[in-house]
């Protein structure tokens, strides 16, 4: 007979990931729009090369270990953890775009937990507002989603949305996204095994081609993502 209560948590981590999601995570580009504008990033091998770069720099050193950590700290129920990884995350934020985007996705996130009459406490929401990560880490505790399907659920969507972004702004025809997919998802399951061996200490990124793109986009003249 099978587990209803593992595949509803299977379920609500689809919900959770969806692009569908209102929370606007399509809108932005992280400095990739940039990149693509500069002659960067111009055709499928190029594009593969920025993502593959981003993955194993920011993805694998730190939002991913701090997204495990957010997870525990809200399984404990330790919202001082909580503040503290927040704080680090924004910290290594390195533009005013991409601090803006943990601002933005984050409240999006937390406005929508809480219009979904689930019982998230105000102070679990308050402290989640602060990014995206921490609203992620909050849903998946309450829905019962394991920290280990919650990573590779977020990791996934990233790289859903990055591929599509690069192929709307090359532009690319939607096979060339998917074999992007195709590729970089070979990658991933090392990826999320590498995240989970760093160590405190050593989370961070060093992404200075995508801080650079990022910067530049604040005034890029004409563009179509938020950052």
């Amino acid at each position: 007979m099978p587990n209803s209560r593992h595949e509803l948590s299977d379920f609500r981590l689809y919900q959770l990931m969806s692009p569908s999601l209102p929370i606007g995570a399509f809108t932005y580009s992280q400095g990739l729009e940039w990149a693509i504008e500069k002659g960067w990033v111009t055709d499928q091998a190029s594009l593969q090369h920025w993502l593959t770069d981003v993955l194993h720099h920011s993805l694998v050193t730190l939002e991913l270990p701090i997204l495990s950590r957010l997870y525990k700290a809200y399984e404990q129920h330790d919202l001082s953890i909580v503040n503290h990884w927040n704080q680090w995350l924004y910290a290594n934020r390195e533009t005013k775009e991409l601090r803006l985007e943990e601002q933005q996705r984050g409240k999006a996130t937390i406005r929508l937990l809480a219009q979904l009459n689930e019982s998230f406490s105000p102070q679990d929401l308050s402290y989640a507002e602060a990014n995206q990560l921490a609203g992620f880490a909050l849903a998946a505790n309450h829905w019962g989603i394991n920290s280990a399907a919650l990573n590779a659920g977020y990791l996934w969507s990233w790289l859903e949305n990055a591929t599509m972004a690069g192929v709307k702004l090359i532009p690319l025809g939607q096979s060339a996204g998917q074999q992007i997919l195709l590729s970089m998802s070979q990658l991933l399951p090392d990826a999320l095994a590498a995240s989970q061996r760093v160590q405190d200490h050593e989370i961070g990124s060093f992404t200075a081609a995508q801080a650079i793109a990022s910067s530049q986009h604040e005034t890029q003249y004409t563009r179509l993502y938020r950052s």
